[in-house]
């Protein structure tokens, strides 16, 4: 018994809906940054799907999904160095906070 690829898309878009939510309506950098990586798993989710159910011979999906995972990680260094670097400027990881850029 094979699960279907439309339960494979659905749980895919419920991921992005979830991170999308998280990266837009929270004010803690970090959790905005989690929302982020949410994002990306569930595109990398649809890569490995599509690449599963259309039977081809070449792993390219697997190999933008290696990719993406690396990129993902990236961001989340950088990302983190930020939130530490702009918790010692202002003292809070508060977006709100965030919003002068004074030098």
């Amino acid at each position: 018994m094979t699960i279907p690829l439309g339960h494979y898309l659905i749980l895919a878009a419920i991921l992005f809906a979830i991170g999308l939510a998280g990266a837009l309506t929270r004010k803690n950098a970090i959790i905005v940054l989690m929302g982020i990586e949410v994002m990306f798993n569930s595109a990398i989710l649809n890569l490995v799907a599509f690449w599963h159910y259309k039977h081809f011979t070449v792993p390219t999906a697997q190999l933008f999904a290696m990719f993406s995972i690396g990129i993902a990680a990236a961001e989340s260094a950088i990302g983190l160095a930020l939130v530490i670097a702009v918790y010692r400027h202002y003292k809070s990881v508060d977006v709100d906070e965030m919003r002068s850029l004074r030098g």
